[in-house]
């Protein structure tokens, strides 16, 4: 079965994303658009990611700057990195979600003729 809702260009990041955000989408849009796995209807969950994960790294930079551990931005960071990782996995960004069963290609169809019954 074939997908054919999917997404095989990737579009550019929208205009609103901070900064770190758009620099996420350029480096997940073109392994999505590879996979065949994300359709127009997924793009809220890849901009959440997409912010999440760049948020992470806005607050490890405050963290750096102010030249230690400030227990609320920990906090928030630990939180944040927690969503980034959900949407990762709903998109398939991480090692174990990569791994479950996706859509199929053409001629790769399931054909219960092939099982003799």
């Amino acid at each position: 079965m074939v997908n054919n809702d999917a997404v095989t260009r990737a579009p550019p990041a929208p205009s609103w994303l901070p900064r770190e955000a758009k620099a996420e989408w350029r480096r997940v849009m073109p392994g999505l658009t590879k996979r065949r796995i994300l359709t127009a209807a997924d793009f809220g969950t890849l901009e959440n990611y997409c912010v999440a994960t760049g948020r992470v790294r806005q607050i490890e930079r405050r963290i750096q700057e102010i030249g230690g551990i400030d227990v609320q931005l920990a906090r928030l960071q630990i939180h944040v990195m927690a969503t980034a990782r959900q949407h990762a996995a709903e998109l398939g960004l991480t090692p174990v979600s990569r791994s479950r069963p996706t859509i199929r290609e053409d001629g790769d169809d399931d054909n219960i003729s092939d099982l003799g019954l």
